[in-house]
């Protein structure tokens, strides 16, 4: 079994570093509420860590498959309570390629293989919210 540790140490007012594996990451709130903004507020990370984890599965299967793709962008986003404590319940995956010829199937097993199988941030986060998906492709 893996484990990983991220310590964040507070800076001043609302300010947050967070070291995480070696790169420092500062966290903070808006100004309306006490902070300074030096640094995205945390809940937006969950949305990077999706788009991360799910982005590097696919491009690495993608190659597996010689599927080449000259642009490759995953965009993530998220639907908040109104209520406390504000949380996602539902978040949204666009995958969009951009190349020649792309095979569409390969793409969507890709895609399937990592939200389905690969992909442990998705894996926890279905437990808690919805997830949903699509693929978009430019021709170039």
């Amino acid at each position: 079994m893996g484990k990983e540790i991220v310590t964040t140490k507070w800076l001043s007012n609302m300010a947050f570093e967070a070291d995480v594996n070696g790169h420092k990451i500062v966290i903070d709130a808006k100004s309306e509420v006490g902070g300074e903004n030096l640094g995205p507020q945390p809940k937006p990370f969950m949305l990077a860590a999706l788009g991360g984890c799910t982005a590097m599965d696919v491009i690495s299967i993608l190659k597996k498959m010689r599927v080449e793709v000259s642009k490759f962008n995953v965009i993530v986003d998220g639907d908040l309570t109104d209520e406390y404590p504000k949380h996602f319940y539902k978040m949204h995956v666009i995958y969009e390629f951009t190349g020649k010829n792309l095979p569409l199937d390969k793409l969507q097993k890709a895609v399937s293989l990592s939200e389905e199988r690969y992909c442990g941030v998705s894996a926890v986060y279905k437990k808690t919210m919805e997830l949903t998906s699509e693929i978009k492709t430019i021709e170039t």
